[in-house]
Formats: structure tokens, sequence, C-alpha cells
């Protein structure tokens, strides 16, 4: 198995399932709860824009026929607005028009009913792993750098043991230097499952990183933002002397 798919693997695959149909939506989210998946449902299409604001999703699965709100409305509201969550259409319109006018308003895939989750499973797998693209194999902000195939971190020219969840937290913030990460997003992406809110995980491991890799919270790497999360920024370059 190639490094990308151990990557994708090791994430935790959060997807909301909007379909009206409460047996086939039940029966949808319980085949990919099997296969690794974390699922929310939403019978309605109106809920689906503050759904994707509230949390953090790595795909959309998304029927086309809903009672409420269609489901290509749907889809041109969240592409209108930014979003770039996977999109996988359900329909029980298979015609070829319809295909290509969803795939046309953004959507990654479709999938006609009815199906098998097995193959919606894999549907979405294989659209993370085109849009993830190949993974590099180190990360580097600074002087830090941290390298993927030796599960390994250096930091000012020394080798850095952290834990495995060290390891992932730092590897989540380094991706996207700058990026302000929730605590929720967090502990999506390294626990791998929803904790209670309230819990003080996240940052009694950002302490355990921060103790190792540089001097201490003033000048550390791993950025607090009050009330929100944590950010990674390139390390402080050492303040130069007169004259040197």
């Amino acid at each position: 198995m190639g490094m990308s798919a151990l990557h994708l693997r090791r994430q935790a695959v959060r997807v909301l399932l909007v379909e009206d149909d409460p047996r086939i939506s039940a029966l949808t989210a319980r085949g990919l709860k099997e296969h690794g998946f974390y699922v929310d449902e939403l019978p309605l299409g109106g809920g689906v824009m503050s759904q994707l604001q509230a949390a953090s999703y790595e795909c959309l699965v998304l029927d086309l026929m809903l009672p409420d709100i269609g489901g290509l409305a749907v889809l041109r509201r969240i592409r209108a607005a930014g979003i770039e969550i996977p999109v996988v259409l359900l329909t029980a319109r298979n015609e070829l028009e319809d295909r290509l006018t969803g795939l046309d308003c953004g959507a990654d895939d479709y999938l006609g009913k009815p199906f098998f989750v097995e193959e919606l499973a894999a549907r979405i797998n294989a659209i993370r792993r085109r849009r993830a693209g190949p993974l590099i194999d180190q990360l580097r902000v600074g002087d830090i750098v941290l390298d993927r195939l030796k599960r390994q971190v250096i930091a000012g020219g020394h080798v850095v043991t952290l834990t495995t969840r060290e390891f992932n937290l730092l590897e989540c913030l380094m991706q996207s230097p700058a990026r302000v990460f929730t605590r929720t997003h967090i502990l999506q992406r390294v626990w791998g499952f929803d904790f209670d809110p309230t819990t003080n995980v996240v940052d009694v491991c950002v302490q355990r990183i921060r103790r190792k890799i540089d001097i201490g919270e003033a000048d550390s790497c791993i950025e607090s933002i009050r009330g929100v999360g944590y950010s990674f920024r390139k390390p402080k370059a050492p303040a130069s002397t007169p004259n040197e």
C-alpha cells in the first residue's frame, strides 16, 4: 500500500449524508460506518450549508430528489459559497443528461440508485485520493522538518522524539501553515472520532509538543488562537546582536 493510501486511512473520514428516505439513509449510513467512515445524516437540503459551516467534513453525499430544496440547487449554493468539499450525487434519475448537469454544477461523482454501499465507499476514497494528489514525503517550515516516511521530526538540526499522537497533530498543523485549526477539527483529524467538546486533550498534546520543539509559548511555532484553536507559524529566527 502506498503512502498516500496510508495517510488517507490514518485520518478520520467524516461524511455528511443528505437523504430524505429514512430507510435508505439508515442503511447507507450503517454501511459507510462499517467501512470506517463517520457519518452525520440530514433529511433535507435546507440545513446543508449551516451543517457544513458548523463541522468539518471530507465528503458530501447528496441526494438529488429532496422534498424542500433540490440537490442541484444545494450543490450550486455550496460551490457559489466557495466550499470545495467533494460531492457525490445520489439519484434514481440515471439519464446521461442528469449526470452531466450534476457534474457541470460541481459534483465530483454520480451514483444511480439502487447502489451498493461498497461502491459508494470506494468512490469516496477514490475522490479523496485524486484531490490529495501525491503525498509529499517531507514537510518543512523554517528549521522544523517532518519526515512522513521515517515518522521523524527534526527541529533546529536535532531529532525530536514524538509520540504517534503528537506526530499526527504536528503533521496536521504543518500541512497548512498559518491556517487556524479549531480544536474540533484537530480532534476529528488526529483522534479520529468525536470527543466531549470540553475535553482538553488537544491543549495537553500541544503543550507536550511545545516542550519538545521550541522554547516556550511566547516563541512557539504553534500559536494559540484564543477561543478557537491553533495555527502553525514559521519559528522566529534568533535575534542578531550588534556588529554581528
